[in-house]
């Protein structure tokens, strides 16, 4: 697997999927697609089938635990600043404001409204 991104996916727990999809909607302008029943309640982040791009999934859990040691994961943003702001309006909170990561670009971390860790990432 020589110069090809291991991540393809990727499962963000939640306590309520109407209200995870309505903060990650609102916040990433996007529209998330329903998966069909038999794979529980979860919603699917949009991609291009054809494009070379990951993507993943709000998953409903009967049993879950808000946390803000999982996994982060990081959006890309033409500039954090943009979502940072709809973050707050959408219910969630911001942990660290747009930084800088040097030649790399720039960070910001915010937590939604289930306690997970989210980062962006933009090159401005």
């Amino acid at each position: 697997m020589k110069n090809v991104n291991p991540v393809n996916w990727f499962d963000i727990n939640v306590s309520n999927l109407n209200n995870a999809k309505e903060f990650y909607e609102t916040v990433f302008n996007i529209k998330l697609i329903d998966f069909p029943k038999e794979f529980g309640k979860q919603s699917g982040f949009p991609f291009d089938p054809k494009g070379i791009n990951i993507t993943g999934a709000l998953v409903e859990k009967e049993d879950f635990m808000p946390s803000s040691s999982n996994t982060v994961i990081y959006f890309e943003s033409e500039d954090c600043v943009t979502e940072e702001k709809l973050v707050v309006k959408a219910g969630g909170k911001i942990i660290r404001p747009k930084m800088s990561i040097g030649e790399f670009g720039f960070v910001s971390i915010f937590m939604d409204k289930d306690g997970n860790t989210i980062g962006l990432h933009s090159k401005k």
